[in-house]
């Protein structure tokens, strides 16, 4: 009898391991992406879910119009240009070799509508003419597109012109890329809804939007499609479902198919195995500071971003939260001071981690007070 209730035991046990494997379900390897280059990230926490030669340099062809655009959108927010500005159509914009919207040589032509050209119809003379409208020459708007390139980080990535035309000097990287989409929809919302449309009419000639998955998956919002022989065929996506984004880039493949085909593998894969969630808000207090000497002694600490976190499907219970906060802090202290650190972790490893600072100003107290909180620091 005993032997048989440790047989019992042991079976038991035995299922539970295998019933603790089989929930575990663990994440298989990311799929083979037949591309030059190729990353996908989560929009939202910015994380990197599969990657494959992604910081190494490549040509970019029409996904650079995503940079101009970039520039475009920044002009119009910082309102030095309008979307009813006339823009002239020059001898060279209107010369411009490659996809084109057909804009008559030596008109004005209303800056939105060259804006839906370049976008929708990848209008290389469109671009030109955008271009030249905002910074005078190509040349220039060049420079321009570096610089914004340099601010978002993009390290890999040089710009020189605003089509995408083949030129030694001319590269970018898809983690580069991924960054770029992901500052245009953040920074941009308003202007997003444009990689939307499906197609676009402009002089009597009715051109499709080449990003053939707008059709494909109802998910699919955006954003940029791009082809030389040098290049090969690209496309970068944006894909929303239950309040996740994800942004795939895949550069570098055989055919406008295979384009296509590869984003969906990026996307589905990254959907079906990962989930992202906002574990802190910036506008709420994360952790209370002691403050010594100051008129208040409490101050509530937050991050100056929401904080977001992409994690294996399923393991949201496994995420721990630490905060490390300096026990000193004296006042005067200004809104914005780095007084601590917050650190995520699943199942022990850190995945991220934020700078906690002060949410509000706090002056300087009274005398009492200041030698109150000196006695007390010194007796601690």
């Amino acid at each position: 009898m005993k032997k048989l209730n440790v047989l019992f035991g042991m079976l038991t046990a035995l299922a539970l391991l295998a019933a603790s494997l089989a929930n575990a379900a663990p994440i298989p390897a990311p799929p083979l992406v037949n591309a030059r280059a190729y990353a996908l990230i989560d929009f939202n926490s910015g994380d990197i879910l599969v990657q494959g030669n992604s910081r190494e340099r490549v040509e970019p062809a029409s996904i650079t119009k995503l940079m101009t655009a970039y520039v475009v959108f920044a002009g119009l927010k910082a309102g030095k240009i309008h979307l009813d500005d006339q823009v002239f159509i020059s001898k060279r914009a209107w010369r411009t070799e490659g996809s084109r919207t057909f804009a008559d040589v030596n008109t004005h032509i209303r800056l939105e509508d060259l804006l839906k050209g370049m976008i929708v119809q990848s209008g290389n003379d469109a671009s030109v003419a955008l271009a030249e409208h905002v910074a005078g020459s190509e040349d220039a708007f060049a420079e321009l597109m570096n610089h914004y390139a340099a601010s978002l980080n993009m390290t890999g990535t040089h710009f020189m012109n605003a089509t995408g035309l083949p030129d030694p000097n001319h590269y970018t990287t898809a983690y580069d890329i991924a960054l770029l989409a992901q500052a245009i929809i953040r920074e941009f919302p308003e202007f997003y809804r444009y990689y939307s449309i499906k197609e676009y009419s402009y002089n009597g000639i009715t051109q499709q939007n080449r990003n053939k998955l707008l059709w494909r998956d109802p998910t699919v919002d955006g954003m940029k499609t791009g082809y030389t022989e040098s290049a090969g065929y690209c496309l970068v996506t944006s894909s929303l479902r239950d309040n996740m984004r994800l942004i795939s880039v895949v550069l570098g493949t055989k055919n406008e198919e295979a384009r296509i085909v590869e984003s969906q593998k990026l996307l589905g894969y990254g959907f079906r195995f990962f989930e992202t969630r906002l574990l802190y808000s910036a506008a709420k207090p994360i952790a209370q500071a002691r403050v010594w000497k100051g008129e208040t002694q409490e101050l509530p600490l937050g991050i100056k971003e929401d904080l977001y976190v992409t994690v294996p499907r399923d393991s949201t219970d496994k995420i721990a939260a630490e905060t490390n906060i300096n026990p000193s802090v004296l006042a005067p202290v200004r809104k914005g001071d780095q007084l601590g650190k917050l650190e995520v972790k699943l199942d022990g490893a850190e995945v991220v981690s934020r700078p906690l600072v002060a949410m509000q100003d706090i002056p300087e107290g009274g005398f009492t007070r200041r030698v109150a909180d000196g006695v007390m620091m010194f007796f601690q």
